[in-house]
């Protein structure tokens, strides 16, 4: 379930900095038009580019911190219970060594 969020989010990420991309060239290729109009757009784009810009890098922000948060977990459950975590490892082994023999 952990893996999934983590897939999506980086998904999301990807294609928030695709849209940004193509967003920002979008600005480039129009900066030649005038009028108020146009100019107007550009400006509620920019916007919302730096919006969306400042959101990428909480995002980004919080799946470190999540990433941080689940490795301190894992290191203190494994000097809290040593044998346990042999145990964890060993168990793991074991079936991922039978899966593989399996093909």
């Amino acid at each position: 379930m952990f893996h999934t969020k983590t897939a999506d989010k980086d998904r999301l990420m990807s294609d928030l900095r695709t849209v940004i991309a193509d967003a920002e060239e979008l600005l480039r290729m129009t900066a030649d038009q005038v009028g108020d109009h146009a100019e107007g757009v550009r400006s509620r784009v920019k916007a919302r580019l730096h919006q969306a810009t400042d959101e990428l890098q909480h995002l980004q922000d919080a799946a470190v911190a999540q990433v941080k948060a689940a490795g301190h977990a894992t290191d203190e459950f494994v000097h809290e219970n040593p044998w346990q975590s042999v145990g964890i490892a060993a168990g793991i082994g074991l079936v991922v060594g039978l899966l593989i023999s399996r093909r």
